[in-house]
């Protein structure tokens, strides 16, 4: 008898690890390939997949990986660089109905349209695709579904039009879900379904024929001539003309408040210019998270949180958007620059990051104590309990038991960090600011949450070029918010925090703090976190003061700016999905926010932080323990 050594052992780990690296290099270069994206980005992980912008992530290969794992892991690969490569995310928000069953059944009729493409050119392809679904109907447990309630529409039209488009049959997991539509769907729109073949590579003919067929199910309402041809218009063009729009804006305060959003939109995917615009500018927003709505090919969309305007009751204008600015920290200055602003910042906050980091550590232990498993036994469905299974070897007449796994919510969750950059925060309380979000952004990432790191100032003192229009056009009366704003973006939500680190070495340049006008600030971090695909958003708000801006106050009651802030933040606490808190320093801020904490010194912010994260994942734990056990009581 031979006996294997330790050198035997370590000889077998490395060969696993080069067919683990071999696998994971064919297929990044094979969603590249199919993506036609050189620079796309594939990491593999145990996080839920996803596709955001030029990143994606697939789910890492179980240890004794099947040919059936290895082919999932390919079809979600192969249905993002699809996605990538044949889909338009501007044609595809501009043509989306408003319902949200509608938008659920037009999003996944457009997945099932790019992988359709992909099947029909390739058979590789398309043997992939198949065992994802099978795979991902299967886990759904919707083979055995008898009610239409617990069948999703959305995912059974798009199973029909995948049957249309290749000729393929519907995944066995999913025949049961497709059975109970089928009769239905074809009663209605069985006629749009067999149209949808000649458009299969013209997305914006394809999106028009589904559009149609909502209109047959009553689920949508049928796009006019005058929408149709403003559409049509605006495929012929490359580029909106933004400066002509901004101009007219200034001249006329509630009319061409469109126009001025037109512009703001043309000249960036992120401007968000104020309340006024932000019916009109949720639509771009919409277009820019489309590759979030999109994060899991081939998975049912997660309903959406309709929350894309809000309420024109509260009196605030805006003179004019032209000169607003939202910009990425890169953009202000150079990397050489950059590099030496964040070694300033790491010089002066030597000392304080001992003290920031052991908090930020208490953070992350609370946060991964939660984040162990958790499971519900001796369920009717689930996965099988191999534990149990003894006492059906014992006795046959008993059931077989099933388990699932608890949710843990805050896995699936996205923090924005608001910072104020008013000249009243320059010194200290600044520099601790850039050091807490530094280090709250690297330990909630460590834990799996999606941070985002904004800022908010002017782009000058006393108005700048919207006060100088304002004064060339005669002084007109009621002109409403009367600066330029610059919104700053620090770190994104899907940047890794080693890309970002240096960009907060900008708060410390000098002459960037100017004024401060926090309602359009907290509006425009509102609008990123409610496009995005996380289902719990938390912002925070960070500043030492009321809103102040010397310009719009001159020319406007003395309480304008703050009444605008108390209707955003009460639209926001009442109306919202996303939870606001607010961490005042030297500042009452407990009068404006309902959740809100006021610290005197800028050295208790990283407590105070840190707390305040970290009371709102236990809160949401403990509710969901609650859940948990009134279920299993009941």
């Amino acid at each position: 008898m031979s006996m294997a050594g330790p050198g035997d052992n370590s000889r077998a780990k490395s060969k696993t690890g080069t067919e683990a690296d071999t696998f994971r290099r064919a297929v990044t270069v094979s969603m590249r390939a199919l993506s036609g994206d050189n620079e796309l980005e594939v990491a593999f992980a145990k996080d839920k997949p996803a596709l955001t912008g030029s990143r994606a992530r697939l789910p890492e290969l179980p240890k004794k990986a099947s040919a059936a794992d290895v082919a999932v892991t390919r079809g979600l690969g192969d249905s993002m660089a699809l996605r990538k490569a044949c889909h338009d995310a501007a044609i595809h928000t501009r043509l989306a109905p408003e319902g949200r069953q509608a938008r659920a059944i037009f999003d996944a009729v457009e997945q099932a349209r790019v992988e359709a493409i992909g099947t029909r050119a390739m058979k590789g392809v398309g043997d992939n695709l198949s065992t994802m679904l099978e795979d991902k109907y299967a886990k759904a447990n919707l083979a055995g579904v008898t009610d239409r309630a617990d069948a999703p529409l959305e995912e059974a039209i798009a199973m029909m039009v995948r049957e249309k488009l290749t000729g393929r049959a519907v995944p066995k997991s999913g025949e049961r879900m497709v059975d109970l539509w089928r009769g239905w769907v074809d009663e209605k729109a069985g006629g749009d379904l067999d149209g949808l073949l000649n458009q299969l590579d013209d997305q914006n003919g394809f999106a028009r024929l589904v559009r149609d067929m909502l209109v047959s199910m009553e689920m949508a309402e049928e796009i006019g001539d005058d929408e149709q041809a403003e559409d049509d218009q605006e495929d012929d063009s490359d580029e909106p003309e933004g400066d002509e729009g901004g101009e007219e804006g200034g001249e006329d305060e509630t009319g061409s408040e469109e126009s001025q959003s037109e512009e703001a939109d043309s000249s960036s995917d992120e401007q968000e210019a104020g309340e006024s615009e932000a019916a009109a500018t949720a639509a771009e927003e919409q277009a820019e998270s489309e590759d979030l709505d999109s994060e899991t090919p081939g998975e049912t969309r997660r309903p959406d949180n309709p929350f894309n305007q809000f309420e024109r009751n509260f009196d605030y204008k805006v003179f004019t958007t032209a000169f607003d600015e939202t910009v990425g920290a890169e953009e202000l200055c150079d990397e050489e620059e950059l590099d030496r602003l964040r070694a300033f910042l790491d010089k002066q906050l030597m000392n304080l990051q001992g003290v920031v980091g052991r908090l930020a550590n208490r953070l992350q232990r609370r946060l991964m104590a939660q984040q162990n498993r958790s499971w519900d036994f001796d369920l009717e469905e689930g996965y099988l309990d191999p534990a149990r299974l003894v006492r059906v070897v014992l006795d046959p007449m008993q059931p077989l038991s099933f388990k699932q796994e608890r949710d843990t919510n805050f896995r699936d969750t996205v923090v924005t960090l608001l910072l104020d950059n008013s000249g009243s925060m320059r010194g200290r309380p600044i520099t601790v600011a850039a050091t807490c979000a530094d280090i709250l952004a690297r330990t909630l990432e460590r834990c799996g949450v999606s941070v985002e790191i904004l800022g908010f100032t002017t782009r000058a003192w006393k108005g700048g070029q919207s006060r100088e229009q304002w004064l060339k056009q005669g002084k007109p009366a009621n002109s409403g918010r009367l600066n330029d704003l610059r919104h700053i973006i620090y770190k994104s939500a899907d940047a890794p925090w080693r890309r970002a680190r240096r960009n907060l070495g900008l708060m410390m340049r000098e002459g960037l703090l100017k004024e401060n006008i926090d309602g359009e600030a907290l509006l425009w971090a509102h609008q990123r976190l409610i496009a995005r695909p996380e289902q719990r958003k938390i912002l925070m708000m960070i500043s030492d003061g009321a809103p102040v801006d010397d310009s719009t106050l001159s020319v406007n009651p003395g309480n304008y700016l703050e009444r605008h802030l108390r209707g955003v933040i009460d639209l926001i606490e009442t109306r919202s999905p996303v939870e606001l808190l607010a961490i005042g320093i030297g500042h009452d801020v407990t009068r404006y926010y309902r959740r809100a904490v006021t610290i005197v010194d800028a050295e208790e912010l990283a407590g105070a932080m840190t707390e305040q994260l970290a009371s709102l994942f236990t809160e949401e734990s403990t509710r969901g323990n609650r859940s948990a056990l009134r279920r299993r009581a009941g």
